[in-house]
């Protein structure tokens, strides 16, 4: 798909006439309750750390972001009280949610009927986790993580997104990118939000009981055929791509300008209507950081793209 094909299906185009608004969209926020009697972890996920709404709104107002995204987090797992509880106490027009389900459960699709009617036009997506090593078999029960994303009961989710106009979120990694793309060719009407640069390069390390230890030295063959697995999925007009997370795929330290000729790609193939920045974290300082890492990466942006992707299109894409 060319850039004049990708902008026939975005509705608005580019937005060189507001460039100049000052819309910043912090895509993915995870917050946590500081009352955990009244908000306790779930016992399937790991303890949940206190990053409270209350404190995320003061720090939003000093940065400047003016609308969020409270993606629901794995402490919590399919417990969506107190994503419900930041959409009913934040201010009005700020904040909508992204919620955690079991993909596989045939009860889902009834819930998520049921928290979009309790929540109009406040609850955005549905997020999904596949991140287990190339030869892991799909879990079935437990975390709500690394399910079949071709299981049967996956598709009435995706159908039932469509019709509730939800997204799927895909936290992935890379090579898990070909079934995304399937079942999002399956469901065309089905918007798909890929979580943190589609995880570049993460796939190529090493999983271990910490987690997955990024390759050393410079990105190689392996790292950039994955890649072409994630921006294959710009050929769905459907899918968006957060440019988050990047640190978690490059090979240097701050502010990662190895990634910046991922950047490129990632923006010649999306383009910045379909590109949305986030996950800042929940400080000044963090929020310098990651400020810090795209001005690095993306430094040949135009004012309108920087614009449409630091805020215009997530606002857009999410109702704002």
């Amino acid at each position: 798909m060319n850039r004049r094909e990708a902008l026939s299906v975005i509705p608005g185009g580019l937005y060189a006439a507001t460039a100049a608004a000052k819309v910043v969209v912090e895509t993915h926020i995870h917050l946590f309750a500081k009352d955990t009697a009244r908000f306790p972890g779930h016992a399937n996920g790991p303890k949940p750390p206190v990053s409270p709404l209350e404190a995320y709104l003061e720090f939003a107002r000093q940065a400047g972001i003016t609308h969020a995204v409270h993606v629901s987090a794995e402490p919590y797992q399919d417990d969506m009280r107190y994503l419900e509880f930041t959409l009913e106490h934040a201010p009005k027009g700020f904040l909508k949610g992204t919620i955690l389900l079991d993909p596989i459960r045939e009860d889902t699709p009834r819930r998520m009927e049921e928290l979009v009617k309790r929540h109009p036009k406040q609850i955005v997506g549905l997020r999904l986790h596949s991140t287990r090593g190339r030869d892991e078999a799909p879990t079935t029960g437990g975390m709500l993580r690394d399910r079949d994303i071709l299981d049967p009961a996956a598709r009435a989710v995706w159908k039932k997104a469509a019709d509730l106009g939800l997204a799927i979120q895909a936290h992935i990694q890379p090579y898990f990118a070909p079934q995304i793309e399937q079942m999002g060719r399956q469901f065309p009407q089905t918007r798909i939000v890929l979580d943190h640069f589609g995880h570049a390069g993460v796939g190529a390390g090493v999983k271990t009981s910490k987690g997955w230890e990024l390759g050393k030295g410079e990105w190689g063959y392996r790292d950039l055929k994955e890649f072409d697995q994630v921006l294959r999925l710009a050929k769905l007009p459907q899918a968006i791509i957060k440019v988050s997370g990047l640190q978690y795929s490059s090979r240097q330290p701050h502010p990662h300008t190895d990634l910046r000729p991922l950047a490129k790609r990632a923006y010649e193939a999306f383009g910045p209507e379909r590109m949305m920045w986030g996950s800042f974290g929940n400080t000044l300082k963090s929020f310098k950081e990651k400020a810090e890492v795209f001005d690095a990466n993306f430094d040949f942006l135009p004012v309108a793209s920087r614009a449409a992707i630091q805020g215009l299109t997530a606002k857009r894409v999410y109702g704002f």
